[in-house]
């Protein structure tokens, strides 16, 4: 099951428009050129950023059986090399200012501002049949491991997705969040399947030219993970005029009910369909959504499951939780599972290790309706005095109190940081609410976040 393989059919109408408009022959004329450089079915890594010249290389390897490997074009050269020696890949599709490719590798191909780059010492790899992509899978770019995705699991997400967001032709999506992170190619690849128009951007939300292109454009959708959704709201989005808009999409963390509510609340009154989702690249991307008419009924909740998926919920001895309001750990089953891990190119010929089955490590409940709500990573729950605690629990009890805090913390010992001198307020919610002691606050800059936004907690500063 290969979609990119049928898109054809769609002529004339523009696939991509990146400073000027590229139908879809053009597209696939360019996609397939350079795949037809690689040749054979292999490994190819793509540093990507969000230019068509990415794009048309993913497109291209998908469409060809080569398979590519989605890294950041900004990773460290030091991350690059233990990849490549730990992968060794036939080609790498870059920039062609990439001075160490270029130093160390020769040029198969050249098209734009990218360069397809010959490896020295290639190898023959044994890969899965079925094996059609490889994406990190937290977006740390460096890390070795990677998700194993198959045509099956890209192309069934992507329909899924078309299938629940009423994707069409006529959406023109514009890209917020990169392509090499699982919901940002989600959106690419459920949007071409459809044979919509992609507007493709380098520049952020922060930035005059990507409001200006959204008009210019007539921009119909984007989606955003939490942050992008913070800025927005310091932006201060219910002022802005943009009457092509009709859907927004969230996910990659749970958005504060503070603004979820709020957001529900100015899209209801511009006419705009907000659709909060749930998903991990271990799903290809999205596993559940919640429908948009149900956001101010349901703040807070990930919905229900996506077409073609089921959701559950199991309990620490391993049996189904048939209770509403019950916690436990969520299971979600589907096509879109992927085949497992990557740790080395030796894991590449690997079957199918999950069976379309996937243990989230999210604990989650449902309610008397079935909507399901996330309260915590198994990982983030702490006990403090005998007392199990969601880290993530007390994070949304202080935000709902208009506290900018994240929270973490070892067994009898909660941390808390803050942005501001809140000390004391902190303090007394936490005795009040959660009756809690062994905890210690501390004043931070800033919260540390990787590029796709998501809050990076082993990098907070440590307690003496």
């Amino acid at each position: 099951m290969n979609s990119f393989k049928q898109l054809e059919k769609f002529g004339d109408r523009t696939a991509v428009y990146a400073e000027k408009a590229y139908s879809y022959f053009e597209m696939l004329e360019i996609s397939d050129a350079i795949c037809e450089k690689v040749g054979e079915r292999t490994l190819v890594f793509c540093l990507c950023s969000n230019n068509k010249e990415s794009l048309f290389g993913y497109v291209g390897f998908i469409r060809g059986d080569v398979v590519p490997v989605l890294l950041d074009a900004s990773i460290h050269i030091d991350q690059l090399r233990r990849l490549m020696n730990r992968y060794k890949p036939t080609y790498i599709w870059a920039s062609s200012e990439n001075q160490y490719l270029v130093k160390e590798m020769d040029r198969s191909f050249v098209y734009g501002d990218y360069t397809l780059f010959r490896c020295p010492t290639p190898l023959h790899h044994h890969l899965h049949e079925h094996l059609a992509l490889l994406l990190t899978t937290s977006g740390s770019t460096g890390s070795p491991k990677f998700v194993r995705l198959s045509y099956e699991n890209i192309f069934k997400n992507a329909e899924s997705i078309a299938t629940y967001l009423d994707i069409n032709a006529d959406d023109k999506p514009i890209t917020t969040l990169p392509m090499n992170y699982s919901y940002g190619l989600s959106i690419i690849n459920s949007h071409l399947i459809c044979g919509a128009t992609i507007v493709v951007t380098n520049a952020s939300i922060m930035q005059k030219e990507f409001w200006d292109l959204c008009k210019e454009q007539q921009v119909t959708t984007f989606g955003g993970v939490p942050f992008v959704y913070e800025m927005l709201n310091r932006l201060k989005f219910e002022e802005f005029n943009l009457p092509s808009l009709q859907k927004l999409t969230q996910a990659g963390g749970k958005l504060s009910s503070i603004l979820s509510d709020k957001f529900a609340r100015v899209c209801d009154q511009k006419g705009i369909k907000f659709f909060t989702m749930y998903g991990q690249t271990e799903a290809t991307a999205r596993m559940a959504y919640l429908p948009y008419e149900k956001n101010l009924e349901k703040v807070g909740s990930i919905g229900i499951a996506i077409p073609g998926g089921e959701l559950s919920l199991q309990d620490e001895n391993g049996n189904k939780i048939t209770t509403p309001h019950v916690n436990g750990e969520l299971i979600y089953k589907g096509a879109n599972v992927s085949l497992g891990y990557a740790e080395s190119l030796f894991d590449l010929s690997k079957n199918d290790e999950n069976n379309g089955i996937l243990y989230t490590g999210d604990m989650a409940y449902f309610d008397q309706d079935g909507y399901f709500f996330i309260s915590g990573r198994i990982k983030r729950m702490i006990k403090v005095y005998g007392n199990r605690i969601s880290l993530d629990e007390v994070e949304e009890l202080l935000n709902k109190h208009g506290h900018d805090c994240i929270c973490s913390g070892t067994d009898d010992q909660l941390y808390i940081y803050t942005l501001r001198d809140d000390y004391v307020q902190i303090k007394k919610i936490i005795k009040e609410k959660l009756n809690l002691k062994g905890f210690k606050i501390m004043r931070i800059e800033e919260i540390p976040r990787n590029h796709f936004g998501k809050i990076l907690y082993s990098d907070l500063p440590k307690y003496g």
